[in-house]
Parts: structure tokens; sequence; C-alpha cells
């Protein structure tokens, strides 16, 4: 019988380093002989991706929030049925760059959306799934924003105001110290050479979880 794999989602806000790190993360997984695959939300899958470009891309036009909330969980209802759970039942190990805890940090701390709200579309759409781990890349807004002006033009997320991430930020660690045996925290703000190790260290204890 094929024993169902790991959910793995990496949080944070913007310029934390998440991409670097989820590379290092599924190259550790590797070398330590677990199958794993790479995805991102919003996206991940064809449609999905095409709901990313809605969202990210700037516009004219104003984007309600109640709009913008059931966008987020529309491509998670694709991505979550048409990748992840069925690569999760292979047995391969999936490691996400953001899930659900993003959308109650950007959404819900950003915007100002009311948790019971998201928390009724998360019901909705993955019923008891959730993450085995979050690793939650945590740095200043203030580095992470100085980080992601340097990547080059700025999405329509990234192009908020500092309280806006500030209250992001608020909201991970408010997660995190609710569920401290399932949330990682890692300083972000640290050197690549330290953040990387932490990682490493990180998955290589996921997986001696197996043994």
């Amino acid at each position: 019988m094929t024993v169902r794999g790991r959910f793995i989602t990496f949080e944070g806000s913007e310029g934390v380093g998440k991409s670097t790190q989820i590379t290092n993360a599924a190259e550790t997984l590797k070398e330590l002989g677990i199958d794993c695959i790479v995805t991102r939300e919003p996206g991940g899958t064809p449609l999905a991706e095409a709901i990313r470009e809605v969202l990210l891309s700037p516009r004219d036009e104003s984007v309600n929030d109640l709009t913008e909330l059931l966008l987020m969980f529309a491509a998670r209802a694709q991505h979550l049925h048409t990748l992840i759970l069925p690569a999760l039942e292979k047995g391969q190990w999936v490691l996400c760059d953001r899930f659900t805890d993003a959308t109650f940090a950007y959404q819900g701390g950003g915007r100002g959306v009311p948790s019971e709200r998201i928390a009724l579309l998360e019901t909705l759409v993955q019923g008891e799934m959730r993450p085995d781990h979050v690793v939650l890349l945590d740095a200043p807004v203030e580095t992470g924003m100085m980080r992601a002006r340097h990547r080059g033009q700025l999405d329509r997320f990234e192009q908020e105001t500092v309280s806006f991430f500030q209250r992001i930020r608020d909201t991970y660690l408010v997660r995190a110290d609710a569920e401290p045996s399932r949330y990682n925290i890692v300083d972000a703000a640290g050197s690549l050479e330290q953040v990387s190790t932490h990682i490493r260290e990180l998955m290589c204890k996921f997986g001696s979880d197996l043994l």
C-alpha cells in the first residue's frame, strides 16, 4: 500500500526568499531519496495560473476584497484537486509556495476580511485537509520590501503599503504561535547560507520522521 506523501507549505511576506529556499528544500529531500514536487499558489495548474495572472496584474479597476478572496479559493480548489491531492496519494511529497495561511495573512490581515469568512471557504474547498508542516520565512517588513524592489517590476500586491505588509507579518506570527507543533519559523533576515542551512536541517528532520 502506498504511504501518503507529506504536504509542506512555505509561507512569508514579500522578499523573504521562498523561491530560493523551496528549491533548496526539494534538493535536500531528493538527496534523502524522497520523491517530491514543487508548486505554488495561486497557480500550479494551467487554469490556476491563469487566475494568478488576473490576481497579480496591476490594473486601473479596483479589485473588490471579496472578488480577490473568491479568486484565491477558486485557484486553490483547482490546484488542490488536480495536482496536490493526486500527488500526495501517489506518495509524493508536495512543497508549495504559499497556501491558505497566505489567505489568512494577505486577505485577512492585509485586507481586513473577517477570518470566519476565510475559514468557511477553507472548509468548503479543503475539508479537513491541512499542511503537515508550515515553514514560515520571517523577516522585518523593511528588509523584505527592499529585496522585493530589487527583483524588478512590482506586481499588484507588492505595490501595497508598509502597513499592509506589517499586518500580514503580524498575522503569520499569530498563527504560528497558536500552533507551534506544525509551524516552523525561520529567520529569513539572516545570510543566505544561514537560512539555507536551517531549511536543510528542517527537511532532514521531516524526513527522519519516516524512519
